[in-house]
């Protein structure tokens, strides 16, 4: 299996990748990005090519120089940062979408494109929102969402181009910071932790969001593209979700470990806007019972962890 991702070197990608190439191998797994920051590890430990994921052409020149049959694309804006600068959001998240999902057709590739909690909207059922429901966002990110699913799903329909993908919460990770999205507080507060016992909440101590650790989510990327095509009744995009949880919860997990830790809040608007028209909780029924899904780490397995792991490199 030959394998071409995306947006390689932001924080799915960075821990993806590694999972892949130990997976299927380190030369059947090309790294991509439009940055060429040689000096991370996905950049020198296999195969790397930089790419601007809009650009058509010189994808397929990849693909078809490196007999790629599968993408992850990954490359797109996340949701604070999309809502700052809205016509390039969609520039991105779109036309890169467009260019990938044309390439895999001409070159028949399967492709794995991540969706988010983004897009759903303040009339979505809040609690254990379903697989199947009313999707009317209000952030530029949701919106590119929606569409990407949209698109995805009419690929596969019309030119039976083998889409998949997950609705991802909120990604935890111990290894690279955040990018500009909505939920990047529940990562920023465990480095604050380790560093100064102290953090400054962007969004309400009461704001319940779901979360999941970067193992699992790791997992659920590369389960559901080797899951049977056969049972798969949704394609794009599963619900999976691994624990949900307000700041004021997690703070309270941290002082288990750091007895003195503190918080305190700082509200953004735009990100505390976004936050409150998202969902409370995920109902994940359709991925555990369509391709086993199964996360490994809840809030407080996923606490030590972190907290362990930062603590080591202080």
């Amino acid at each position: 299996m030959k394998i071409l991702v995306t947006g390689a070197l932001g924080q799915l990608g960075s821990e993806l990748v590694p999972a892949l190439r130990s997976l299927y191998g380190a030369s059947n797994v090309v790294a991509s990005d439009v940055r060429a920051d040689a000096n991370q590890e996905v950049a020198t430990s296999g195969p790397f090519e930089p790419l601007d994921a809009r650009d058509g052409v010189a994808m397929g020149d990849i693909v078809r120089r490196h007999g790629i049959r599968r993408i992850y694309h990954l490359a797109a804006l996340l949701s604070a940062v999309a809502e700052r600068e809205p016509q390039r959001a969609w520039d991105i998240n779109m036309n890169a979408l467009f260019a990938v999902l044309e390439v895999a057709r001409e070159n028949s590739c399967s492709v794995f494109t991540p969706s988010s909690i983004g897009a759903f909207g303040p009339n979505t059922p809040k609690d254990y929102t379903p697989q199947d429901t009313i999707q009317r966002p209000t952030s530029m990110y949701g919106v590119t969402k929606v569409a990407g699913e949209l698109m995805c799903d009419y690929y596969s329909r019309k030119y039976g181009t083998d889409t998949r993908g997950v609705r991802y919460p909120g990604i935890i990770s111990n290894k690279t910071l955040p990018g500009g999205g909505t939920t990047d507080y529940a990562v920023e507060i465990y480095y604050a932790a380790v560093e100064s016992a102290r953090y400054d909440c962007f969004l309400s101590g009461n704001t319940y969001l779901d979360m999941i650790y970067m193992p699992d989510a790791v997992k659920a990327a590369i389960d559901v593209m080797e899951a049977d095509p056969a049972k798969l009744r949704h394609r794009n995009a599963f619900n999976v979700t691994a624990m949900s949880f307000c700041p004021e919860e997690q703070a309270a997990y941290i002082r288990k470990h750091i007895p003195d830790f503190e918080i305190t809040y700082t509200i953004d608007p735009v990100r505390q806007s976004i936050a409150d028209s998202w969902p409370n909780s995920l109902e994940d029924y359709a991925a555990r019972v369509e391709w086993g899904w199964s996360p490994e780490h809840d809030l407080e397995t996923m606490t030590a962890d972190m907290l362990n792991v930062l603590s080591t490199r202080r």
